[in-house]
C-alpha cells in the first residue's frame, strides 16, 4: 500500500505540487483540505481527487499518513505542531515558523513521536547551489570565508496578487511580515553548501516609505515596518555571512536570481548577479563562466488556472539546469510540471521516500531550524538598532537517525 498524502490549502503554490504527489509510485491517494468551499470544489475537480476535507482539523483526524502544509506563512510553525501531534509526518512550505518557541516544540514533537518533518526549501535545489555543493565537497573552495545570499522580491512581482488571494480582507496585515521572517531561501543558499550554521547576528533595515500602507508601524501583524532588512552574521566554522531581505527593490533577476549567492573561499569563490554566473580562483587560467551551464530550461508560462503575477509565473514553471540529478528522479515525472529553478520534483520525491523509507531528507527539521532562527534573531537585532544577539543552537539528529541517501546525492 502507498501512502495517504494530505494537503492543506489550495493555493497556486500547492497546485504546484499536487500533480507530482499523485505521480508518485510510493503514493496511493491525495487529499485536500481547503477552508472556502468553492476553492475546494474546484481544486478536486481540476485534479480529480476524491477526498476533501473542510479544515486542518477534519484532516488531522483522516487517516492520512503525511501532511503536506501550504498555508499563511504566519501560520505555519502552529499548523505543523498540530499535524505532529495528531501522529502525520509533514511537509511544510518555508518558513518553518515565526518564533523560536514554535520551532523548539516542531523539534521535540519530530524527536518523541518519531516522525519525519521536512521543510520545503527551494534554493536546496537551485542549479547554483547544487553546483557549489560538489565544488566543496571537492576542497575546490577550500576554507569558506565569506558568503552573500539575496532575497531580492519587490512586492509589485507577485506578492500583492498571492497576499490578497491568500489571506483576503486581511491581507495587508499579513502582507507587512518582517522580511527577516521569510530568510529561508537567503539562508539555506550557503549553508546548505557548507553545513554550518550562524551563531551570532547583527541586522539594520530600512524604513518603508510606500504609500500603500503594509510595512507600518499598527498596519500589520508584527507592528513592523521594515520592507528591507540587512544582517551580518558569525557563522561556526568561522566565516560571515550577510543576507538582504528586500521587499522594495527594483530588480529583477534572469531566471531565479532573485534568490541567489556569492561565496568566497580560501581558494575558489563562486559570484552570482542578476544576468551571470561565474566561478574563479587562485589560479589565474581557472576563471569560468557557469551562466550557460546552471540556466534552467524554459517551459509553458501559466494555464487558465492562475492567478499569479507573471513574474510569479516564471518561478513556478521552471524547468531543470544540466547539474540537476534527473537520474534519481521517478519516471513518472517526466513531463510535468516543475518549478523554482528545478526544486519541485526534487522536493516532492525526497519527502516521500524519507517517509516511506522513515530515514530524514536533506532539508529535515533540524535543518529547517537553521534556515529559519537566524532571521527571526536578526529582526529582533533589527528593533534594537543592529544590537549583535547570539542565534539558539537547536542541535542535530538524535542517533536514532538514519540519512535518507540516494547515489550519494544528499550532502549534510
Amino acid at each position: 500500500m502507498g501512502l495517504k498524502i494530505g494537503v492543506v490549502g489550495s493555493t497556486g503554490f500547492a497546485s504546484a505540487f499536487i500533480p507530482l504527489y499523485q505521480a508518485h509510485p510510493l503514493v496511493e491517494e491525495v487529499a485536500v483540505a481547503e477552508l472556502i468551499p468553492e476553492r475546494r470544489q474546484e481544486i478536486a475537480e481540476r485534479y480529480n481527487i476524491r477526498r476533501t476535507f473542510s479544515s486542518l482539523d477534519e484532516l488531522c483526524k483522516s487517516d492520512v499518513d503525511a501532511i503536506a502544509i501550504y498555508t499563511n506563512r504566519h501560520l505555519h510553525g502552529p499548523h505543523a505542531i498540530q499535524a505532529l501531534r495528531a501522529g502525520k509526518h509533514v511537509y511544510c512550505a518555508v518558513p518553518m515558523a515565526s518564533s523560536l518557541e514554535d520551532i523548539q516544540t516542531i523539534l521535540e514533537e519530530v524527536e518523541q513521536r518519531d516522525l519525519i518533518y521536512m521543510t520545503g526549501e527551494t534554493s536546496y535545489y537551485y542549479p547554483s547551489a547544487i553546483y557549489c555543493r560538489n565544488r566543496f565537497k571537492k576542497g575546490d573552495f577550500g576554507k569558506i570565508v565569506h558568503a552573500e545570499a539575496a532575497y531580492l522580491h519587490d512586492m509589485t512581482h507577485g506578492f500583492y496578487d498571492a497576499y490578497q488571494h491568500s489571506d483576503g480582507v486581511n491581507w495587508k496585515k499579513a502582507a507587512g511580515l518582517p522580511p527577516m521572517y521569510y530568510p529561508t531561501h537567503s539562508v539555506s543558499m550557503a549553508i546548505s553548501v557548507t553545513g554550518t550554521y550562524a551563531t551570532h547576528v547583527a541586522c539594520l533595515g530600512y524604513v518603508d516609505q510606500h504609500d500603500d500602507g503594509v510595512f507600518k508601524a499598527g498596519a500589520n501583524y508584527w507592528d513592523n515596518p521594515f520592507s528591507n532588512q540587512t544582517a551580518l552574521m558569525r557563522m561556526a566554522d568561522g566565516s560571515t555571512m550577510r543576507i538582504n531581505e528586500f521587499r522594495r527593490v527594483g530588480w529583477i533577476g534572469v531566471g531565479e536570481r532573485s534568490v541567489h549567492m556569492s561565496l568566497y573561499g580560501t581558494l575558489g569563490s563562486y559570484e552570482e548577479q542578476a544576468n551571470a554566473q561565474g566561478w574563479t580562483s587562485l589560479n589565474s587560467e581557472d576563471i569560468t563562466d557557469l551562466t550557460e551551464l546552471l540556466a534552467c530550461s524554459e517551459a509553458p508560462i501559466g494555464d487558465e488556472h492562475d492567478y499569479l503575477h507573471q513574474y510569479t509565473r516564471r518561478d513556478y514553471y521552471s524547468c531543470v539546469s544540466k547539474v540537476h540529478p534527473v537520474h534519481r528522479l521517478p519516471d513518472e515525472f517526466k513531463g510535468l510540471r516543475n518549478g523554482h529553478a528545478g526544486s519541485h520534483q526534487f522536493l516532492v520525491d525526497d519527502f516521500v521516500k524519507s517517509v516511506s523509507a522513515h530515514k530524514l531528507p536533506p532539508n529535515h527539521a533540524w535543518n529547517a531550524a537553521k534556515y529559519c532562527a537566524p532571521g527571526l534573531v536578526a529582526h529582533q537585532s533589527c528593533l534594537r538598532g543592529g544590537e549583535m544577539l547570539s542565534i539558539p543552537d537547536f542541535g542535530s539528529p538524535s542517533a536514532k537517525w538514519e540519512y535518507l541517501n540516494p547515489d550519494g546525492e544528499y550532502s549534510f
